[in-house]
């Protein structure tokens, strides 16, 4: 199966929402279900809004959905998001394999070349 690369401005926000402990905090408890902002508050010495703001930024990489309910924001975890999280991994271990097997053959070629072809000593095996 082939898969579309994502595109740079996703992974960006991806890895952006995913480089903050607290976030990464958010999107586990939020796998073992629905929670609202203001539960998730609860768990992290920081204020209300500052939970929201990384509520936020954790929507805006797709990684959590939000839902009203009533008075609550409800979040849930996205089941596809580490699924594009991976897949940007992916996509990099790939360039970067494909990066290295280039150079080993570049300096493969290299030594080869380096070495030259093999001279025969005129005086080897003469006997005194």
């Amino acid at each position: 199966m082939v898969v579309d690369e994502l595109a740079d401005e996703t992974v960006d926000r991806l890895f952006h929402a995913l480089a903050d402990a607290t976030r990464r905090d958010i999107l586990r408890r939020c796998v073992r279900g629905e929670l609202s902002v203001s539960r998730l508050a609860e768990a992290y010495p920081m204020s209300f809004a500052a939970v929201q703001k990384h509520v936020a930024v954790l929507e805006r990489a797709g990684l959590v959905t939000k839902q009203r309910r009533g008075r609550e924001q409800l979040v849930r975890t996205d089941p596809e998001a580490v699924g594009r999280a991976r897949q940007a991994l992916d996509e990099l271990e790939t360039s970067w394999r494909g990066r290295v097997d280039r150079m080993s053959r570049l300096l493969e070629e290299d030594v080869d070349s380096a070495a030259g072809p093999a001279v025969n000593n005129p005086t080897e095996g003469l006997d005194g």
